[in-house]
């Protein structure tokens, strides 16, 4: 189900709890939200939607085609390469802002069902996971 964008600062600013099996259709409207507004958008945490739980999902274009994914307690367990770059937020009003982001990052998360994975990104998807783990940990850029 689309959902509505969350745009109270206080709220987003706070901390997501982890996901538990009974948070697998936050997920399907997180996904839902987040292609209604792909115009605009590539990654949503799941407190851009009013839920705080720790669930992302992004435009992940890493491999040959381009696909969503949806991470559950995803956490970045490794980090290469920091750099500068300004990045906009639909949840937050007003134009890009700056922030430090990674080359590269590796991320431990479980699947929609509960599996445990590790996969390294870099570029542009890696930035887009990192802006979204923030909002998991109320991190506002």
């Amino acid at each position: 189900m689309i959902k509505n964008l969350m745009h109270d600062p206080i709220f987003l600013a706070g901390k997501s709890e982890a996901a538990t099996k009974e948070d697998l259709q936050i997920a399907q409207d997180l996904i839902d939200t987040l292609i209604t507004h792909r115009d605009s958008c590539v990654g949503m945490a799941a407190n851009m939607i009013g839920v705080k739980k720790r669930i992302i999902a992004f435009l992940d274009e890493s491999g040959r085609t381009p696909t969503y994914t949806v991470m559950l307690n995803p956490e970045i367990i490794k980090k290469d390469g920091a750099y500068s770059t300004e990045e906009s937020c639909l949840s937050l009003l007003g134009g890009p802002r700056p922030c430090k982001r990674h080359k590269s990052i590796k991320v431990k998360y479980q699947t929609l069902e509960f599996h445990t994975r590790i996969k390294t990104y870099t570029g542009w998807t890696a930035q887009i996971i990192q802006h979204e783990i923030d909002h998991c940990g109320g991190i506002l850029i």
